[in-house]
């Protein structure tokens, strides 16, 4: 009974009356070793070394993974009710191409004086080790290029950790491309701001889309048209198939040239984009899980600390009523 009246007092109050009980009983005893000995049974005063688990703890950790799990939830269904159309769209991008493939070639060890790396990621996490694969095949193409190389970066996440490590070839940092729908004309300025460093070489670096849980990093080669030139006279592409009319041959591939890497800039970033929005949706399906499977942890702790202090408190009140009997 009298560690339920302990209970009852305020802190401040409950070690007042300790204390003054204490040198009034025993005057010769020091006061203090009572205090810790009933220490345990003040609420909010505890010996040190201590362990228990406060159930207002328990409740506000309940509450915070809660609403954990409404956030994740509700990222699930905006990503997938954005990957459907963000699909389509890069299906579609993906006709304009590989003609231009077939006409030109993609050859990733074609040799050049200069060349450029432009990985592609996303501007916002929460979306699975998508931006972590472009970074490592990054590093890797980088590190088996022989040439003078640059580096262009589109995207927040690569730009946190290439900028760094790449800082004394790095050209650009674009961001926020994705930002509002993304256009082919997008996709022009873009090219466009890579063009303008000059280089004979463009490795455009991106995860390329194939199912909602399964994503390929993909290098995709950019020549110029002098890199062109030199694989038709090799017959390494299929360009001398074709009859020319009208331009020159060589402004033709010149166009031909910024117009791939226009397409295959374009067809990059919606890949990218839809990948990013399928690997969003499967790791917020996952953190939801995670989320739930914790709540239940903490929902069975909870109630077994909430039954534990009523069962202490019965166990007191009959102590109490059975020593008032005797």
């Amino acid at each position: 009974m009298a560690a339920r009246y302990f209970r009852s007092l305020p802190a401040s109050l409950w070690k007042y009356r300790c204390v003054e009980g204490a040198n009034r009983a025993f005057p010769s005893v020091n006061s203090d070793y009572f205090f810790d000995l009933l220490a345990s049974k003040a609420p909010g005063v505890l010996p040190a070394g201590s362990r228990y688990v406060s159930l207002q703890v328990v409740a506000q950790r309940m509450k915070s993974v809660g609403n954990i799990q409404k956030i994740t939830a509700a990222m699930k269904m905006v990503a997938a009710s954005r990957l459907k159309g963000a699909q389509m769209k890069m299906e579609k991008s993906r006709g304009l191409v590989q003609p231009l493939t077939r006409l030109l070639g993609d050859v990733p060890g074609a040799k050049s004086d200069t060349s450029t790396i432009i990985p592609i990621s996303s501007d916002k996490g929460l979306c699975g080790g998508i931006n972590s694969t472009v970074v490592k095949v990054s590093k890797a193409v980088s590190s088996s290029t022989e040439s003078n190389s640059s580096i262009n970066i589109i995207g927040e996440k690569a730009r946190g950790q290439l900028a760094k490590i790449f800082s004394n070839t790095l050209k650009n940092v674009i961001l926020d491309v994705t930002k509002v729908p993304l256009s082919f004309s997008t996709a022009s300025l873009v090219t466009d701001k890579i063009l303008s460093d000059g280089a004979h070489k463009h490795q455009i670096i991106y995860n390329r889309f194939l199912s909602v849980i399964s994503f390929k990093p993909t290098v995709a080669t950019v020549l110029s048209a002098e890199g062109y030139e030199k694989l038709a006279e090799s017959g390494a592409n299929s360009f001398d198939e074709y009859e020319l009319e009208g331009s020159d041959r060589s402004e033709l591939l010149l166009d031909l040239a910024e117009f791939k890497l226009g397409a295959i800039m374009y067809n990059a970033l919606l890949e990218n984009s839809t990948s990013e929005l399928g690997s969003r949706m499967q790791s917020m399906e996952n953190s939801t899980k995670n989320a739930k499977d914790m709540l239940g942890k903490l929902t069975l702790l909870y109630n077994r600390t909430r039954q534990a202090s009523i069962t202490t408190e019965l166990i007191e009140i009959i102590s109490g009523a059975s020593a008032l009997e005797e």
